[in-house]
């Protein structure tokens, strides 16, 4: 190390697991990074994606200045020119439109950085519109949807006590290449290594024989698509053969008899057939499940992003309540962050709703205050009263990460008055826009988890400061976000604190807090304040200070039990049957006889990638990161396609070709491509992408596949073709 070079310690930003990591920098460039081995939390773990800090922060096709565009042209402005134009444009599109006419889009990195979790909810507040659009409708929607309907809290997410479980059963996950989703555990290999150590049984259900799924002891490859079948089975089971045992849940629960009887035909026998599983193998892990001393059920992408996926997300829960699991040590727990308001006494809540407003255009209802991306496309597209003019797309690539990006692509091109794009890169969305707020790297920005912190499957609270200073000409991107509130909020001009002043103001009224503690509040920053506020009225009663003398984190202890304060419904119970669900059931049980005659299509994740986030890092490009289509040796051959040929694949909504990958890891009838790849779009600024850009898989999906209750797309177990490319 030279002797101007030093280190900091910095919580990773780049996936869910939010690893410590000790960064290496020589003067205000990062030349390293490498596990921070005396984080609280991660001690010492890195994954690739950690490691390739340093390249991603230096990223020279990162954008640094604003882009305007200027007679149909994008053009470098500075930040006066750029928010001038926003504060021109927008306020005077809701007053001669109203405010429907503007549509928000936030994307997956909102959830990974300090100001993507302080200040969107206050854009949406200052826009007033009901035209939004996040990637959860890509992703975790369906889990959202069955916790608010079980627990009357869309956010109460309980996640799987991975250190004190002795059996796991994992559905549609692949953790030891996501690294964990919705269940925030550094390490999760290593986790996972130590379950089977101490003696512990995991079960991976999964059409691919995933790096996971090899790690288990019994690895079920389900047909794709038929989760929310097997999960009912094995709830039949444990009812039909008395082996369900709530224990001291049962009395926060309600319509166990009601669920008895809805559920009562979907026995393993019934459901084997369509899921390709054998019905002892189903009855075996039921008992399994039943037998074991503490046990845990998660389920991930493979089961939410299918035509059930609300219902297999509510039997992942289920099966979790009948074991007596939900809410103990070594099951399923409610983690409790830092920054979530302090525990209340146990009452009846509010409830959950869903479809409180409906799309324009198909009529689309609404679930946690958000439409599904599907019909972004359509709103734009669509005349009449309410049609979307403007979009501001906040740290999102939806023409990549939706259905038919084709589609929203010419929507965006030809259908909006006015966008605006917050995002380090010009890429196959953010080029569309009229204005482009370009966040500064990673090491110059400050780091807290707000929500991972509340999917951790460990207590503990950690806050990176800025690495390096800010860039000359750069703009902090709290300060971006704050100045765009006051742009679209018609108080342009204002100072960026004043919407942090109003924020806090906000929260202390919410809390019952009095006025004066709003002068005690520590930070460099109005962002900072926020923080220190929310530690102060948290359940811990922390201080920004507090947490700045512990660079490496607090631990804050396991997971405890929290039933039932943490139940929000109107009956202040766990509500089994819910009846959004209850509806729909009978097109679960229609589901019963249904074959598909040729392939289905799923995706897969990759270690060294993020959705269509890291495709420009060159240390994360090449060995198993590549665009292929996995397809079964039996399936290849009876096609005609050799390793490494060109495939054809279609669907209903185009065509892409890929190089075929054969292997027996992705069982017969499946066939595999990667998500976010396809950066081969005119007007791109990802040099690194752009040279192998591999292909669209969403693309072949026209978007009108649906899990209803939650209105997310249907992404797996999809109907293809496949054919040899001539």
């Amino acid at each position: 190390m030279s002797h101007d070079s030093r280190t900091a310690p910095r919580i990773c930003p780049l996936c869910e697991a939010t690893c410590g990591l000790t960064l290496t920098i020589e003067g205000t460039k990062v030349t390293g990074a490498r596990g921070d081995h005396d984080d609280v939390f991660s001690q010492g773990f890195i994954c690739p994606k950690g490691a390739s800090f340093g390249g991603l922060d230096a990223d020279p096709d990162r954008l640094r200045t604003p882009l305007v565009r200027t007679d149909g042209v994008l053009r470098e402005a500075t930040w006066s020119e750029a928010f001038d134009a926003v504060a021109a444009k927008i306020p005077a599109l809701t007053r001669e439109h109203g405010e429907q006419a503007v549509g928000v889009y936030l994307g997956n990195p909102n959830v990974h950085t300090m100001a993507g979790g302080l200040y969107p909810p206050l854009l949406l507040s200052a826009l007033g519109t009901r035209n939004v659009f996040t990637a959860s409708t890509l992703d975790q929607m369906p889990k959202h949807v069955s916790s608010g309907l079980l627990f009357g809290d869309a956010q109460a997410i309980p996640v799987p006590d991975l250190d004190r479980t002795a059996h796991l059963l994992l559905i549609g996950a692949n953790p030891l290449e996501s690294n964990g989703s919705l269940c925030t555990a550094p390490d999760f290999p290593g986790r996972l290594r130590a379950l089977r150590r101490r003696g512990g049984t995991l079960t991976v259900v999964d059409p691919r024989r995933t790096r996971t799924a090899r790690l288990a002891d019994r690895h079920a490859a389900i047909r794709p698509g038929t989760d929310a079948l097997l999960l009912a089975a094995l709830t039949q089971v444990l009812l039909e053969e008395k082996l369900a045992d709530p224990g001291a849940l049962g009395e926060h629960l309600e319509g166990l008899d009601e669920l008895t009887e809805a559920i009562a035909d979907f026995t393993p026998e019934a459901v084997a057939a369509a899921c390709d599983l054998d019905a002892e193998t189903i009855r075996a892990i039921a008992r399994e499940l039943a037998a074991a001393p503490a046990a845990a059920v998660y389920g991930r992408i493979g089961s939410c992003t299918v035509e059930h996926g609300t219902l297999a997300s509510w039997l992942v829960d289920v099966l979790n309540i009948l074991t007596g699991n939900l809410d103990r040590p070594g099951g399923a727990l409610f983690p409790l962050s830092a920054t979530a308001r302090a525990p209340r006494a146990a009452a009846p809540g509010k409830g959950f709703a869903l479809g409180r407003w409906t799309s324009r255009v198909s009529g689309h209802p609404e679930a946690k205050g958000e439409l599904p991306v599907s019909a972004l496309a359509e709103e734009i597209e669509t005349p009449g009263e309410g049609r979307i003019r403007a979009l501001i797309v906040v740290a999102g690539n939806p023409v990549l990460s939706a259905p038919d990006g084709d589609r929203l692509d010419r929507a965006l091109a030809d259908g909006l008055d006015f966008m605006v794009s917050v995002d380090p890169y010009l890429n196959e969305t953010s080029r569309h826009a009229d204005v482009v707020l370009p966040p500064p790297p990673p090491s110059q920005g400050a780091h807290f988890d707000f929500a991972l912190n509340s999917l951790a499957v460990r207590n503990q609270v950690r806050y990176s400061r800025p690495a390096v200073p800010l860039e000359e000409g750069r703009m902090d991107e709290s300060e971006i976000l704050a100045r765009l509130v006051l742009a679209v909020g018609g108080m342009h001009g204002a100072p960026p604190e004043a919407v942090d002043d109003r924020a806090i103001g906000a929260a202390l009224a919410k809390a019952g807090a009095p006025a004066s503690l709003a002068g005690e509040l520590t930070g460099r920053t109005g962002a900072e304040r926020r923080l220190d506020l929310m530690l102060r009225l948290g359940p811990y009663g922390l201080t920004l200070e507090q947490l700045l003398a512990h660079p490496h984190g607090i631990d804050l202890g396991p997971l405890k039990p929290r039933l039932p304060e943490v139940l929000r419904t109107r009956s202040g119970r766990i509500e089994l049957l819910p009846a959004p669900i209850a509806a729909d059931l009978p097109r679960l049980r229609a589901s019963l006889g249904a074959r598909p005659a040729g392939l289905v299509l799923v995706g897969r994740r990759h270690l060294r990638s993020n959705n269509s986030w890291m495709h420009n890092v060159p240390a994360l490009r090449g060995g198993s990161n590549v665009c292929t289509l996995q397809i079964h040796p039996d399936d290849a051959a009876r096609i005609g396609l050799a390793d490494g040929d060109t495939a054809r694949i279609t669907a209903a909504g185009g065509e892409v070709e890929a190089f075929a990958e054969i292997t027996d890891s992705v069982r017969t009838g499946v066939v595999s491509l990667p998500h976010g790849w396809g950066h081969s779009r005119p007007g791109t600024r990802m040099s690194v992408a752009g040279d192998d850009p591999g292909v669209n898989v969403n693309q072949l999906l026209d978007g009108t596949l649906l899990d209803p209750l939650s209105g997310t797309a249907v992404l797996n177990a999809v109907p293809v073709a496949v054919t040899p490319s001539r």
